[in-house]
């Protein structure tokens, strides 16, 4: 293909592993989560790609390079509406992820024929690559319900070993915890201080309060904690953060 004058880029980072990401490039039925239904793609070379975008407005393109798990790039036009600005085979869009401390970083670059199709694709792959981004995150961490049900019962579990090995399948080693009595860093700090927890306030219960909310690797989840006689002791809401591996990175407690 011949070169383009104009190139737009853009990077995103994804709370999921950079296997799960390609896999989006690979599957039909993934490719079409993220960019509508009737969207398809062959991933190899010379594979078709098929985009159906809401109003019936349809890209097609060709795959001219797969690096598996690495890149993967093929041409972009239009069949009918917006022909006149990029016609089928007239620019290139190459997609590459490379690792990254909270998942995986996709990289765009957009290689178009005028300024004016760089400046009218600015706003669709902003929205396009976030949604991307939430809908590979929400598979990453379709476990996040019951993840975050684990955490509040090990606050209540009162055997300390198993505590401990409860808190160590859930959280990453260098997790962190805020809330309003507690400050910690790491994994075994954290230990620490549900231990104090269950020793200063026996009996009570920690529970969800609701459905989780996801956004993008980071949950939202109401709870209230049980006195012995059944009571609500205690309201408030937690924010988590998950890392691409599922564990959790991050746990803010607020008090209602």
């Amino acid at each position: 293909m011949t070169a383009l004058p104009f190139t737009l880029t853009r990077q995103v980072v994804i709370r999921a592993s950079q296997d799960l990401v390609f896999r989006f490039f690979t599957d039909s039925t993934r490719f079409a989560a993220w960019w509508g239904p009737g969207s398809t793609i062959d991933a190899r070379p010379g594979g078709k790609v098929r985009i159906v975008y809401p109003g019936g407005v349809l890209v097609t393109g060709e795959v001219l390079r797969v690096d598996p798990v690495r890149e993967i790039s093929f041409t972009y036009g239009y069949e009918e509406q917006n022909r006149e600005m990029i016609a089928p085979g007239g620019s290139r869009v190459t997609i590459t992820l490379a690792s990254h401390p909270e998942g995986t970083m996709l990289s765009l670059r957009h290689d178009v024929p005028t300024a004016v199709a760089r400046e009218a694709h600015e706003a669709g792959w902003r929205y396009q690559l976030s949604v991307f981004a939430n809908v590979a995150a929400a598979e990453a961490h379709a476990g996040a319900n019951d993840a975050i049900d684990r955490y509040f019962a090990l606050w209540s579990e009162p055997d300390a070993g198993r505590r401990a090995e409860m808190l160590r399948a859930l959280a990453a080693p260098d997790v962190v915890f805020r809330d309003r009595f507690g400050c910690t860093a790491s994994l075994d700090d954290l230990a620490g201080h549900i231990t104090a927890a269950t020793q200063h306030m026996p009996g009570l219960r920690l529970e969800r309060d609701g459905e989780v909310r996801q956004c993008q690797g980071t949950a939202v989840a109401d709870w209230m904690v049980r006195a012995p006689d059944g009571s609500v002791a205690m309201r408030g809401r937690n924010v988590f953060d998950f890392g691409p591996d599922g564990r959790l990175t991050r746990v803010v407690g607020l008090w209602a």
